[in-house]
């Protein structure tokens, strides 16, 4: 289990050197890592943790490829680079105290700060407790680390707030466009059965509860020269094979059977 004391020590000794340079500056090209694509914020130990930690947070499994190779490391790096990174839009003049499970992010750190720190002191923990960087731990130690964050309670910079953040975008950049940087071959998408961008589905509407596997179709493809459009809608072909999703399986259909739109789900607002 992770010592939350000793951690807590050293999470508050990180933040106190936000000051330093060493701490905030933002490398213009740092290591590839593993990816094929420069990082414009990760320094070099930076981009292992992140890869390390997202592919534990996302693996890879038989259903196919996880976050790591989605390339969703790229996709935070390039978020945290940008004004999303600097929290451009964020209001941060306090007051900064208690918060509840209503409120959003409520600490004066932008989310490029809230990752050096939360990147250095879970390393330098590692470090401390296991003698090696989160990056090289077994895969059982890192889950015990990031579940360990969880648990994390600080009022200035909570380690769980941190995790929340990984968590967060390490989903984002796993279905997102991969016009983002993230969801590479759209490894997201097509693992839960998710077509992309909208087709026209007018030749589709009286046909229920039958299976809609298609190859998506990302802004990318929709810009392609050999992509046909439709009313600016996207052209979604048959998939080439039935894939394996998470999606839930449908079940057999009577053509026969009348359709009773109002004996589905209802939502009002």
């Amino acid at each position: 289990m992770m010592d939350r004391r000793r951690f807590l020590t050293i999470l508050s000794s990180t933040v106190a050197a936000l000051g330093s340079a060493n701490v905030l500056a933002v490398h213009k090209v740092a290591a590839l890592g593993t990816m094929q694509k420069a990082y414009t914020f990760f320094t070099g130990a930076e981009s292992a943790f992140i890869e390390a930690a997202v592919a534990r947070i996302i693996p890879a499994d038989d259903l196919g490829p996880g976050a790591l190779e989605a390339d969703v490391p790229y996709f935070i790096d390039q978020q945290l680079t940008g004004d999303y990174g600097a929290g451009a839009r964020f209001y941060n003049q306090g007051p900064f105290g208690a918060t509840t499970p209503y409120q959003g992010y409520q600490l004066p750190l932008s989310p490029r700060d809230l990752y050096r720190v939360g990147m250095a002191a879970t390393d330098r923990y590692c470090r401390e407790t296991y003698g090696k960087d989160f990056a090289k731990l077994e895969p059982a130690q890192q889950d015990e680390v990031l579940q360990g964050l969880q648990g994390v309670v600080l009022e200035d910079v909570p380690g769980a707030t941190f995790f929340s953040q990984l968590l967060t975008d390490t989903k984002d950049g796993f279905f997102a466009d991969p016009a983002y940087g993230g969801n590479k071959d759209m490894v997201g998408w097509k693992l839960v059965g998710f077509p992309g961008v909208p087709a026209e589905y007018s030749e589709l509407i009286e046909r229920h509860n039958e299976p809609y596997d298609v190859e998506p179709v990302d802004l990318g493809g929709m810009q392609h020269a050999g992509l046909q459009h439709d009313h600016l809608h996207a052209v979604h072909r048959p998939a080439a094979v039935p894939r394996r999703t998470t999606a839930p399986p449908s079940r057999p259909v009577d053509p026969e059977e009348p359709y009773d739109w109002k004996s589905g789900p209802r939502f009002s607002v």
